[in-house]
């Protein structure tokens, strides 16, 4: 190295020095250097209170977080979308003046965006993760969005705390690792310092992390809104979107696989279900409370933490959503689009859930610099059906040719247009809840039970299900290089019961609770997966067979898995076209090579002729690893000692014979079945 790059390479490591900072040990600030007395809570009009707009240190917070990446999203980067229509089953006039919802006969375009949270675009798409679930509605009256989760509840509830979850999440700064996952250090040492998210780290180590398909999977509005009448009369509201094919999910061996074997899973299911004409369809429904009941349970209603038990109060089934097309283009689309809770019509309002007020504020903040500013609005799919027309002018990316001098209100010139509109012309009016209080950084004492809905979610699982979340919460914290943390996390788990704490504690290493456990005895049977209803639609069976084969068997067990609405893919050695042993040709999808056992629901070995010892070394491969994720396997009585026992031969949702009605009944049977978790207990 020469002297002149020595003293370069001193000079700038000075450069860099100005900039270094260690946060460790000092006391916080803002970044104009203030002391802050409080970073837990938003200051709020009364601890149940709204946000208020003058608190500047959120604002400064949240804007700083909301601008820390580009171009993508900072979370639900990795998202697919598609578009369709919704229509409501009845009108609901007595509770919503919002008029996409009263008339049956009028079908609404809506644009759906499905995404997992933590992952880059470049991630994979069946990670352990909760999963966006966001509705766009263009409704005569302007757009609606409805912006859910795949889980009814959250981590926090206070939306000042969203950037120190998401800092936690992501790969950790230092290493920039790992990328798609939460089992890590940061993010257990958040969960477990943070215990107003022990319900929602139940769902995230439950099977609802690890959805099946899009198809499968419920949405949840998360928040408690509000829906407004005519007379002005409100009640509380919970949106719920119930998948028409049930609840499903994958194992996490089987998700894990699929990372591999294709990263796309999510994605290409529901673009080829849209393409093949299967659309998917969802039942709206709402959970609704009426505003003289807001203090009837043992949890706060407003606490997004929280869930309303459906037994509690029930879910009314009140429209059907069905996608029906493909986006034309990826970007256009499914990236430009810009969804925000605050974007409502008449008829809903919000509460004072201190999550949604930040969420309030957030996503058009992040639209700003995301979509290069103010005009986002204007890309074809955030545009609504309806016009639109204000003082607004001019900024990046303005598409609209605005005519005339006047763009400013009051005027004369223009006669005071564009004019406010009254109520009964629609204009938009805010509910006029009474709010009083002091103005207070603080929280309801509502909201400081953290485990009680937890131990619920436990009860209410099947005993696979709670073996699962066993597991999960063994291989995650297994993950944890801290002991301290580790062992902070299974403290807190002995606040919600026992059972989960005392296994995950000796998986992990660390010293198993004695005492501790919530009381609370209730059982939800609606969040259990076990409870869900199960369809062999749309399912896919992947059919490995060889030239040969013997069509009189074959063909009427895949007539009959087609008539059930299953979908079977030819898989063998080479592609193509295979003969049976009358001439019958059947055309070859895959090979064993290009594909693998996760990636169907179902295995079907249909027997054939084949030399090769690698066409039954493969097909032993796909038929064993099915049978190890607990899906249905169908073999030839001559296929069957391909299966590695005996055992296995007579397990529960393996099929063995050589075709006819009761064999290919018996297929279909097991397909809907989905699961045959008695195979856990081999």
């Amino acid at each position: 190295m020469s002297e002149h790059q020595k003293v370069n390479g001193n000079s700038k490591n000075e450069q860099l020095e100005q900039f270094r900072s260690k946060d460790e040990g000092h006391t916080l600030t803002t970044n104009q250097g203030l002391k802050v007395s409080e970073d837990e809570f938003s200051l709020k009009a009364g601890d149940r209170g709204p946000t208020l707009l003058e608190d500047f240190h959120f604002r400064e917070k949240m804007t700083h977080f909301d601008h820390e990446r580009i171009p993508e999203r900072i979370v639900h980067a990795r998202g697919f979308a598609a578009h369709g229509e919704f229509e409501v089953y009845k009108s609901l006039k007595e509770y919503t003046k919002a008029k996409f919802l009263q008339d049956p006969s009028v079908k609404t375009p809506v644009f759906v965006r499905f995404s997992t949270v933590a992952g880059s675009r470049g991630s994979a798409e069946t990670v352990r993760d909760a999963r966006g679930f966001s509705t766009k509605f263009y409704t005569e009256e302007g757009n609606y969005d409805l912006v859910g989760n795949n889980m009814p509840v959250f981590f926090i509830q206070d939306a000042i705390k969203f950037p120190d979850l998401v800092h936690a999440l992501k790969p950790e700064p230092h290493n920039e690792m790992p990328q798609a996952a939460s089992a890590h250090d940061t993010f257990w040492d958040f969960i477990a310092n943070n215990q107003e998210s022990a319900h929602m780290a139940m769902w995230l180590m439950s099977d609802r992390a690890i959805p099946r398909s899009f198809r499968m999977m419920e949405g949840f509005g998360v928040h408690t809104f509000r829906l407004i009448n005519e007379q002005g009369k409100a009640h509380f509201v919970k949106f719920h979107w119930k998948p028409v094919l049930g609840v499903h999910s994958l194992v996490w061996d089987e998700a894990q696989k699929i990372s591999g074997a294709d990263p796309d899973f999510h994605r290409r299911d529901l673009w080829e279900s849209i393409e093949a004409g299967n659309f998917p369809e969802y039942e709206l429904g709402i959970q609704l409370l009426s505003e003289e009941d807001e203090f009837k349970f043992d949890f706060d209603v407003l606490d997004p933490t929280k869930l309303w038990p459906e037994e509690d109060v029930p879910v009314q089934i009140v429209g059907k959503m069905t996608l029906n097309r493909n986006v034309d283009n990826v970007f256009a689309e499914t990236e430009q689009v810009a969804f925000h809770p605050g974007h409502v019509v008449p008829g809903i309002d919000f509460t004072n859930d201190p999550l949604l007020q930040g969420r309030l504020f957030s996503y058009t903040d992040t639209q700003l610099i995301r979509l290069g500013g103010p005009n986002f609005h204007e890309l074809p799919i955030n545009r609504p059906v309806c016009p639109f027309h204000n003082n607004q002018r001019d900024g990046y990316g303005r598409q609209t040719i605005n005519q005339g001098s006047v763009s400013y209100h009051n005027n004369s010139l223009a006669k005071n247009t564009p004019a406010p509109a009254t109520e009964a012309e629609g204009g938009y009016v805010h509910y006029q809840e009474k709010v009083e209080g002091r103005k207070v950084r603080s929280r309801s004492k509502s909201f400081e039970d953290h485990f009680s809905q937890a131990k619920l979610f436990w009860n209410s699982m099947s005993a696979p299900e709670q073996t699962h979340i066993i597991e999960a919460y063994s291989f995650e914290l297994g993950k944890v290089k801290s002991k301290s943390v580790r062992q902070q996390v299974v403290d807190m788990l002995a606040n919600v019961t026992l059972e989960l704490a005392v296994p995950v504690a000796e998986a992990i290493g660390a010293t198993p609770p004695k005492t501790g456990g919530s009381e609370v005895a209730q059982i939800s049977p609606a969040l259990s997966q076990a409870n869900t209803k199960k369809h062999p639609n749309t399912r896919k069976i992947g059919v490995i067979i060889g030239d040969g084969f013997d069509e009189d068997l074959v063909m009427p067990v895949l007539d009959t898995l087609m008539r059930a609405g299953i979908q079977p893919e030819i898989i063998s050695d080479k592609l193509g076209f295979i003969k049976g042993s009358k001439g019958t040709e059947l055309e070859v999808i895959h090979t064993l090579s290009t594909t693998d056992s996760v990636l169907f629901d179902a295995i079907y070995a249909a027997g054939g002729n084949s030399e090769h010892k690698k066409f039954h070394k493969d097909t032993a491969q796909f038929l064993n690893q099915a049978y190890s994720h607990f899906k249905p396997i169908a073999v030839t009585t001559e296929n069957a000692k391909l299966l590695e026992t005996a055992e296995h031969r007579s397990s529960p949702g393996v099929i063995i014979g050589d075709g006819g009605e009761v064999f290919a009944a018996s297929l279909v049977a097991a397909i809907t079945a989905h699961r045959f978790w008695e195979r856990m207990n081999e």
